[in-house]
């Protein structure tokens, strides 16, 4: 990966722009990448990948129909052909008037200075190190940390560009890492297991300290742990937990779930649709979220999108398809699983307006209640279109305003709309994950739970 990578893809893109024929709409997606994923188990190296990969994907549009091809390679005799593979897969498309591309709206690219020069440089060595001394660190952590699942570090440095007939011509480029561990913890019989993360733009920007000692707290803190009683309370989300339900949550406002009838919310816009603390945003123009990007998946600016403010329901996040479709526009919200797809809709760094309070004084402010550390199987325990969901859960009890005995081998069933309208507070630690969704503590009041 070079420096002027971004333009040497441009140049692509315009070499595959310049094939289109009269009446044709041609885009060009052109993506390089290189990805080093390093795992570690008792000090020695248990897997190691380095791989680079680079490609195109084009889309021919011509009379409403549709046509996508890709290649894996950058040469010109390739992209030729798969241009010529694009123009006929095209004319075995369905005709839909609202296909086409994209089109330049007038929204300005925000700079995020997302690419670190610097990672480049770092040698393999020193990533396998990270991954050595994180899981040294964190065995040393606790007495009780009797193994180490896995401790690894990752990192991707990536350049994109996107060229079109219609007139965009953009270029992206970040660079990414984080370092994990999952750890096993046992005392008088019983196990329990945690995590701890890190993530930054390059290797410096990495706290193993941080990483591991979450790690640890998060596994010795449920030594121990029992089944609570059935029964309505007031529960805490950990931060980790709220980024789950925020993505799921964010995946219902799509433009593209609600045309396919897979959003609980569809035809409430301007409904109230949670709690007045509750205001949703998408934005991933926010540098410091791991999904940050300055354009999305078919070339547009990205830009913040309020989903949901002060409890009302405002947007649903659109790719130019699903907004014409829906009788609105792009908002910048085209995501792609790389060369090799075309563009879906829906959100790519989402967050809830973080409030005034830390963890502890919530819980202060809750007395009495539970602190949701985790939860098991969400993905496949909620309905997007009823709502309803039921997700496996531990945590702590909270007693008298301070966390209590480790509580595990319980439910909580609900709907998404009651949960949403149920928010008590928001706190105020917010943390991006390497994941499209950032944690806070979240307080939410009358939760059905099952346990013994």
């Amino acid at each position: 990966m070079t420096a002027g990578g971004g333009s040497e893809l441009l140049e692509v893109g315009d070499r595959v722009v310049a094939l289109a024929q009269g009446g044709e709409q041609v885009e060009a997606v052109v993506l390089r990448s290189s990805d080093t994923e390093v795992r570690v188990y008792e000090g020695e190296i248990e897997s190691f990948s380095s791989a680079q990969s680079q490609g195109v994907g084009v889309r021919v549009i011509v009379d409403g129909r549709q046509g996508f091809a890709y290649a894996g390679t950058l040469d010109d005799d390739v992209l030729a052909e798969t241009v010529a593979e694009a123009r006929d897969n095209a004319a075995f498309g369905e005709p839909d008037e609202f296909n086409g591309l994209a089109e330049p709206d007038g929204v300005a690219v925000a700079e995020l200075n997302l690419y670190r020069e610097g990672l480049l440089s770092v040698p393999t060595d020193d990533k396998i190190s990270l991954a050595q001394q994180l899981e040294a660190v964190v065995k040393a952590a606790d007495a009780r940390i009797t193994g180490v699942e896995s401790a690894e570090y990752v990192d991707s440095v990536g350049d994109m560009a996107v060229v079109t007939s219609t007139g965009i011509r953009t270029s992206g480029r970040e660079t990414a890492c984080y370092v994990a561990a999952y750890v096993l913890a046992e005392e008088d019989g019983d196990t329990q297991t945690g995590f701890g993360f890190s993530v930054g733009r390059e290797p410096s920007d990495l706290d193993v300290a941080k990483a591991a000692a979450d790690a640890a707290d998060r596994a010795t803190r449920l030594l121990g742990a029992t089944k609570p009683a059935s029964g309505r309370v007031t529960v805490v989300f950990d931060p980790y937990v709220t980024a789950q339900f925020l993505a799921i949550l964010g995946s219902t406002l799509s433009g593209e779930a609600v045309l396919k009838g897979r959003s609980l919310f569809a035809d409430r816009i301007g409904e109230t649709v949670g709690a007045s603390q509750l205001t949703l945003v998408d934005d991933p123009t926010d540098p410091r979220a791991f999904t940050a990007g300055e354009t999305d998946g078919e070339g547009l600016a990205t830009r913040r999108n309020v989903l949901i403010e002060d409890g009302t329901l405002r947007q649903f996040v659109h790719n130019t398809y699903t907004g014409r479709r829906s009788g609105t526009a792009s908002t910048g919200s085209a995501i792609r699983g790389g060369f090799k797809s075309t563009p879906g809709a829906g959100c790519q760094a989402v967050s809830l307006l973080p409030g005034d309070l830390s963890q502890e004084a919530l819980i202060a402010q809750v007395g009495d209640g539970i602190l949701v550390q985790s939860v098991s199987g969400l993905h496949s325990g909620v309905n997007p279109v009823s709502g309803d969901f039921s997700t496996g859960a531990e945590g702590l009890r909270i007693a008298g305003g301070a966390v209590g005995e480790p509580l595990r081998e319980f439910t909580i069933a609900s709907t998404i709309q009651k949960m949403l309208g149920d928010v008590v507070a928001v706190g105020a630690d917010l943390e991006w994950l390497p994941m499209s969704a950032a944690g806070v503590s979240l307080v939410i009041g009358d939760v059905t739970i099952s346990g013994a």
